[in-house]
């Protein structure tokens, strides 16, 4: 498939990833794929195309203060530590193995939007192994028994098949630390900012980089992601929510198949 139109399907997902705080690596590496890009290729450029929309949608709400640094601090050097060594990791496997890998992942994020996320009680607690965190006039209580090791392990696979990890770390914090989704849409575009890069390095170190290919997507995927931070401080990501779900089980029924039919 050209580049250009490649860039414009990017672009088109870019936008809508970023409004709902998705990340979108799922979809984007599907695209790649379905587009004739090789896997270990795919993954890479993925990356690129997350570090560019994040970066671009996290000026957007930087801006608007709609985003927690102690939160973004925690889960990024967590996530995007385990994302460089899942990157780097990656080459251990076939690219039929990653689809299998990625597709699995896909059908669980798909589940994971459709459930209802209901805003935790903002209880403080000083036990150990909690940490509240006050932001705004809101306190958020994060269980690090339950953060620490889901981050550690989405940081791994995100940078292992080149996804983001939003689609895990939106709930988590919602649902596990009372974040309001509107602030937990603006942390996790930082945090996909700092797992793209990580990830991005470990598998370029690969050579698994296609420059013209990486850069024509990583333009397309600023604009979108400036376009689709602006959306996000106008509408509900709740809105989004359950086509993404389905959107993304669609995705992974698709990946399924292509790793089923290569060899």
């Amino acid at each position: 498939m050209p580049y250009p139109l490649i860039a414009l399907i990017i672009f088109g997902l870019s936008v809508i990833m970023v409004m709902s705080g998705r990340g979108g690596g799922n979809f984007y590496v599907l695209a790649l794929v379905l587009a004739g890009v090789p896997m270990h290729q795919a993954s890479t450029t993925s990356q690129f195309i997350l570090l560019a929309s994040a970066l671009s949608g996290a000026l957007v709400f930087g801006k608007a203060r709609t985003m927690s640094w102690p939160l973004v601090l925690f889960f990024g050097v967590l996530n995007s530590s385990m994302a460089f060594v899942g990157g780097f990791e990656a080459y251990r496997f076939t690219g039929r193995g990653l689809k299998f890998v990625l597709s699995i992942l896909l059908g669980i994020s798909g589940v994971v939007m459709l459930i209802p996320e209901k805003e935790a009680a903002k209880t403080v607690s000083s036990s150990f192994g909690y940490w509240s965190i006050k932001h705004k006039g809101n306190t958020y209580v994060v269980n690090l028994w339950v953060a620490v090791p889901l981050t550690l392990a989405t940081g791994f696979f995100s940078g292992m098949v080149g996804i983001s990890g939003g689609s895990f770390l939106i709930p988590l914090m919602v649902v596990g630390c009372g974040v309001p989704m509107r602030i937990a849409v603006g942390t996790a575009t930082v945090l996909l900012a700092a797992t793209a890069f990580a990830g991005f390095l470990g598998n370029t170190l690969h050579g698994g980089l296609n420059p013209a290919l990486a850069f024509s997507c990583g333009a397309a995927a600023v604009v979108g992601g400036w376009l689709g931070g602006k959306a996000a401080l106008k509408t509900k990501p709740k809105h989004l929510k359950t086509i993404s779900g389905l959107l993304t089980i669609v995705a992974a029924a698709f990946m399924m198949a292509n790793a089923l039919s290569s060899k």
